[in-house]
């Protein structure tokens, strides 16, 4: 494995996001819908839009894709245009309307709408808890025993300005670190199913493992656990789906239609056996012939999504308004929570959310 190129220091890593984009468009009133009824007795020319541009990520399932599969898209269809690297790549593509729809972690979403960018999250799409979380961990014969231990190091994760580097942060900050001293750390991005080759070949000294290959790695002995986000934050919703305001505005059926779909999947994934969710992933993976690997998924355990049916909460917003704006990336009220997200399309919001 060649030696790896470490990146600027840390703070340099999240100049990367879009320019001031247009103004933000209103959105659309929208009326409730029943949860698991919702828009099903619609005829297709009801729907402005019948086809959802979107990535996807090899070797996983997004919660729109088993929409699709289980039926509670019908009769809108999704257009595979590719896989996304990250996050704020695929939400980036939907700004440029490259996309219809894409997903990301809360913080990198902030940041774009902060930007300009006219979007609104409307359905949580991933998360935390105590079965679906990821660790930042060193070599069993590492001397990095505390966080300062980190200053000068390296930690590779698979994408800046998201949600492994906001972790990381909250880490040290609740431990004492300045910006100063945060700043420091080097951050180096490799694709997951690198990391822990080169935490073990010594090339960082850190390396952030999550679902299945933070359980083949600790099957495999010889490294120990940092932290975990699920020991920062508990369980919290970490990322969110995104439409362009405008398709809010110009497709109010199709878009209400997605995200009663999405909401939908969510609840049959919390509620369904795993086996049985495990045996419907592998078939939908199968079936698309992405040509890709589907081993990962017989180790899925959780969505990780804390809101029924995704509902989002300004809390999940706040906590990383506040991060940016102590970090200087945000002026004090320049954003509100309530601002970037929305549960008006969602058929479980029979109660506000805060």
């Amino acid at each position: 494995m060649r030696e790896l190129e470490p990146p600027a220091p840390f703070t340099a890593t999240r100049r990367a996001f879009v320019a001031a984009l247009s103004a933000a468009l209103s959105l659309a009133a929208c009326s409730k819908v029943e949860p698991g009824g919702g828009q099903g007795d619609r005829a297709a020319g009801d729907y402005e839009v019948l086809e959802l541009r979107h990535q996807g990520f090899a070797g996983v399932v997004s919660v729109p894709e088993l929409a699709e599969d289980l039926g509670y898209l019908a009769p809108l269809k999704l257009s595979y245009v590719g896989n996304t690297i990250s996050g704020p790549q695929d939400i980036q593509t939907v700004v440029t309307g490259d996309t219809d729809y894409g997903q990301a972690f809360n913080g990198a979403v902030i940041k774009l709408i902060a930007a300009g960018a006219p979007l609104r999250a409307v359905v949580g799409g991933y998360g935390v808890d105590a079965k679906r979380w990821s660790g930042f961990y060193v070599t069993e014969d590492s001397a990095i025993r505390s966080p300062r231990d980190l200053l000068g190091k390296k930690v590779a994760m698979n994408t800046l300005g998201a949600h492994h580097e906001f972790m990381l942060k909250e880490y040290l900050a609740r431990n004492g670190l300045t910006s100063a001293e945060i700043a420091q750390v080097t951050l180096v991005v490799l694709p997951p199913v690198s990391a822990e080759q080169a935490l073990r070949q010594k090339q960082v000294d850190v390396a952030v493992l999550g679902d299945i290959l933070r359980d083949k790695a600790l099957e495999r002995g010889g490294i120990r656990a940092l932290f975990s986000d699920y020991e920062l934050f508990g369980e919290f919703t970490a990322g969110s789906y995104v439409l362009r305001k405008r398709f809010l505005e110009e497709s109010p059926n199709s878009a209400r239609k997605f995200v009663e779909a999405v909401a939908r999947a969510v609840e049959w994934a919390r509620s369904t056996p795993r086996e049985e969710v495990v045996a419907r992933l592998t078939r939908i993976i199968e079936r698309r012939g992405r040509n890709e690997d589907a081993s990962a998924v017989k180790y899925w355990t959780s969505m990780g999504v804390a809101g029924k049916g995704g509902l989002l909460s300004s809390k999940e917003y706040q906590v990383w308004i506040d991060w940016l704006v102590k970090d200087g990336e945000l002026k004090p009220g320049q954003i509100k929570a309530e601002d970037l997200y929305t549960n008006q399309l969602n058929p479980f919001a029979t109660t506000p959310v805060q």
